[in-house]
């Protein structure tokens, strides 16, 4: 019953966010949380302290001193769009600036983590159970590498996989983010979509990468692990592996439904011949398992001729099987640790790949962090100095290969890698550089 005028003075005091939870409450509320005064009032103050604003006689609009129209003449609305779009994009200006700042290490950002704070960037995934309802799963833990974040949600109220059709990974970012209070997972919330997973027939279509007494861990690409109950067709965790080369585009550019498309890369002229095929690639590769580090090593100087291209990849050689100076050492046995609110584990012979291949220019050319798992091979090491069994380890997607070689040695108790290939798809190299291989 209370008169509109008096809920708009109401209004006038409130902040952005309040206004924005105010709008929600219902119709009437809705309306009148969309004045233009109001949001007129909000941006002039904000964005551009110096604009005035010239307030008219009673019941009528106000206009601002910018050769704009009165207030009447846009919708409703439309002031708060404007506060919103300007905010957002002062935001987004401000988190990708901290971005451009590049580690000569890994040849990504190295700002990352300051730039997540400053965004106030969370991840969170949703599940769709067949009936169109959705369970959201927040509060996850993050592990920190050189070129990844590795994200876990565990819980104990997870729907029954019978009734779930798909899986969504998203980045949240609060919709006006404010610096000087932390988010407020209850305020508005913009949603970016990273990746979407079917469930259905989870465990036919997808990778096992191990198991131990309790779970067992099945990988969806990209860098998705979910870790289900052995005996029942419960999950027990879900683990995403982001890596940095666009993480921030993804979790904040994109919408809720649709993904972030990074813009073509612009080749740059290369006067050097032309029969030499890829030259002077860098490799950054870690290999981990969440809580540990395993392996972490760059190698310069890659490349290959236009004679090792076949059945459609261009092939790098990073570890040659005869060049033992060049075999590397593994730090502790190789496995993926888990944890949920009452158990955890370790599940042995698997790990987190981070790989982030870099062209001769020092852009990200193939970048991924994704579970991989070790089988044991038929053949025994035929090396001189390492009498072992031999494990192998592989992954592929839709842009290359990549395999690798290990050699166990039972008497220091560690793993030797002797081999390291990658395969880069030609589809992949003639996109990038607009050529034909």
């Amino acid at each position: 019953s209370m008169p509109s005028e008096m809920l708009l003075k109401i209004f006038s005091y409130l902040d952005a966010v309040s206004l924005l939870a105010v709008g929600c409450v219902n119709k009437r509320f809705h309306e009148l949380a969309n004045d233009n005064g109001i949001w007129l009032k909000l941006y002039s103050s904000s964005l551009h302290p110096k604009w005035t604003i010239w307030k008219m006689k009673s019941k009528q609009t106000e206009t601002v001193s910018l050769g704009c129209t009165p207030l009447h003449d846009e919708e409703p609305g439309y002031w708060k769009k404007e506060y919103i779009f300007k905010k957002t994009s002062a935001f987004k200006t401000r988190v990708m600036r901290l971005v451009k700042f590049l580690d000569p290490y890994t040849g990504l950002p190295c700002k990352n983590k300051e730039a997540m704070k400053v965004s106030g960037l969370s991840w969170i995934i949703v599940l769709k159970d067949k009936n169109g309802k959705e369970h959201v799963v927040e509060k996850p833990n993050l592990s920190f590498k050189d070129t990844s974040v590795t994200v876990l949600w565990h819980g104990t109220d997870w729907p029954c996989l019978d009734i779930l059709s798909t899986l969504k990974l998203f980045g949240v970012t609060p919709l006006l983010p404010d610096q000087s209070i932390p988010p407020n997972k209850n305020g508005p919330r913009r949603f970016s979509l990273i990746a979407e997973y079917h469930l259905a027939n989870l465990t036919e279509n997808s990778v096992v990468v191990g198991a131990d007494e309790l779970v067992q861990l099945l990988s969806l690409s990209p860098g998705l692990l979910v870790g289900m109950w052995k005996g029942k067709n419960e999950i027990a965790f879900v683990m995403a592996n982001l890596h940095y080369n666009q993480l921030l585009e993804r979790s904040i550019l994109g919408s809720a439904t649709v993904q972030y498309s990074p813009p073509p890369n612009k080749p740059l002229l290369d006067d050097i011949d032309s029969e030499y095929g890829l030259h002077d690639y860098r490799l950054h590769l870690d290999l981990h398992g969440r809580n540990c580090m395993y392996l972490c090593g760059s190698f310069k100087c890659l490349f290959c001729r236009k004679r090792d291209i076949e059945n459609g990849y261009v092939r790098l050689i990073v570890v040659n099987l005869k060049d033992n100076r060049k075999h590397l050492p593994i730090i502790g046995t190789l496995g993926i640790c888990w944890e949920t609110d009452v158990f955890k584990g370790n599940v042995k012979d698997c790990f987190v790949m981070d790989l982030t291949l870099l062209d001769e220019t020092g852009m990200p050319f193939w970048c991924f962090s994704a579970p991989v798992r070790m089988e044991l091979s038929t053949k025994l090491s035929g090396l001189y100095d390492y009498m072992g069994h031999i494990y192998t380890a592989d992954y592929a997607d839709s842009e290359g290969k990549v395999c690798v070689e290990f050699v166990w040695l039972e008497e220091t108790k560690e793993y030797i890698i002797v081999s390291l290939v990658l395969y880069v798809s030609t589809k992949k190299v003639n996109s990038w550089y607009g050529t034909n291989y």
